[in-house]
């Protein structure tokens, strides 16, 4: 049986007296799409802040490629091949939304690998990932000029630009309308069909 790219052993965080998480066990295989819903308050960014290295797990392990990530933090994590999307984008306001990806492209791989991408490659990759998010004609504008939905996309987009094996999106659909949502949804498909493991954090019932 092949080992899952992602697992969750009963993993528990605490705040003080109140315990958001408890006996979480979840395996991911590679190249999944997982969903995981549930109503607001119910732990998911706080799982998903275990998951990546922004909180620590009191109890239980999770592990990534069968590599133990206890105690590893967040950008270590992502050099491994993991990446989130955040409920909230926050891009660099006064840049292009193309600066925005050129940004992580620039840094987030060249702490991976070590290089940066040349000139030439690195127009090619961001030019591809403004076309994966359908954000081309958008490329000179800046995120003022983005609707909501065009800013999870492009949020999206700077997580996919660490080139990741795993992408957990945190509520990329929350507050948006339903052709907007089946958007959002067709474009994870997207990702997902690139080889991109995707798990899917939603309050959406």
């Amino acid at each position: 049986m092949t080992a899952p790219l992602l697992k969750v052993d009963n993993v528990g965080k605490r705040f003080g007296g109140f315990v958001a998480l408890e006996g979480i066990n979840l395996d991911v295989a590679r190249g999944e799409r997982l969903g995981l819903i549930g109503p607001n308050g119910s732990g998911k960014s706080t799982l998903v802040n275990c998951l990546c290295g922004t909180l620590r797990n009191e109890i239980g392990s999770v592990s990534f490629e069968g590599r133990a990530l206890d105690g590893l933090p967040a950008h270590q994590r992502t050099r491994l091949g993991m990446a989130r999307s955040f409920q909230l984008p926050r891009p660099f306001a006064s840049l292009t939304i193309a600066d925005n990806l050129r940004v992580p492209l620039l840094y987030t791989v060249k702490a991976r690998s070590g290089i940066t991408h040349a000139g030439a490659d690195l127009d090619a990759r961001c030019h591809d990932l403004l076309a994966l998010v359908g954000l081309e004609s958008k490329a000179t504008k800046r995120p003022r000029d983005l609707t909501q939905v065009e800013m999870r996309k492009l949020e999206l987009a700077r997580a996919m630009a660490s080139d990741p094996k795993l992408l957990i999106a945190d509520e990329a659909m929350a507050g948006l309308s339903q052709s907007e949502v089946n958007d959002i949804v067709a474009l994870l498909i997207r990702m997902n069909e690139r080889g991109v493991t995707i798990v899917l954090i939603e309050h959406i019932m």
